[in-house]
């Protein structure tokens, strides 16, 4: 493994790690809250909505987010939509997370006792305060386990965003491999830097999950 060939590339990576970050980040804050008026559609069951939000979850969450993406790149320009790679990475990112986080918070507001609603109504909360108050802190806390993994899961698919000529993490090691044929040097850079984004984010959910739980127990 030539070591000064990866000190050379290293530019390249951070630029890239940038580019992966920023683009995932903001995927992943958006899908939170697509899957949060999701999530309610489909727990209170509202007209209409609930059955547009199944389909839209079914149909996300059964297809890869390489085939959305290509979609949205190539075939909504046939039609007059014209998107670029980084806005069409993000929508890609937004609408495939949106599917997976309405389900973890769907489960987890089905998993909060009735009891804690009544009781809420029955105090004088209306149903607004109930659900912001009451019902919807204790869900996220709830399904903070299953929001990390969406979050790790969704990092992980930043790799595909390549294939829309997005100059992210993978893209950089393929051109680099296909330029210098330098391949475990590139590919030891890959996995260097996807732990770089993944492994504190694993940490810190962690983290989170323990004081979640402490607090819950009342420890």
């Amino acid at each position: 493994m030539d070591i000064q060939i990866m000190k050379e590339y290293l530019p390249l990576y951070i630029d890239a790690l940038w580019l992966t970050l920023k683009i995932g980040l903001l995927g992943i804050v958006l899908s939170l809250v697509v899957g949060v008026f999701t999530a309610l559609f489909r727990f209170y069951k509202i007209p209409v909505l609930d059955k547009l939000s199944g389909a839209y979850i079914e149909l996300f969450r059964n297809t890869p987010l390489l085939v959305q993406l290509f979609f949205l790149y190539f075939a909504l320009p046939r039609i007059g939509i014209k998107m670029d790679a980084a806005t069409c990475g993000v929508l890609g990112l937004t609408l495939l997370g949106g599917a997976y986080m309405a389900e973890s918070i769907r489960s987890s507001l089905e998993a909060i006792d009735k009891i804690q609603t009544d009781s809420a109504l029955a105090l004088g909360m209306n149903r607004r305060q109930v659900m912001t108050k009451v019902v919807l802190p204790q869900a996220i806390s709830i399904s903070i386990p299953s929001i990390v993994a969406n979050v790790i899961f969704l990092l992980k698919e930043t790799s595909v965003f390549s294939a829309i000529s997005l100059m992210d993490l993978m893209f950089t090691a393929k051109d680099l491999i296909g330029l210098y044929y330098k391949t475990v040097e590139a590919l030891a850079l890959l996995v260097i830097f996807y732990l770089i984004i993944l492994l504190p984010v694993s940490f810190l959910g962690d983290y989170t999950e323990r004081r979640l739980s402490y607090a819950r127990s009342g420890n």
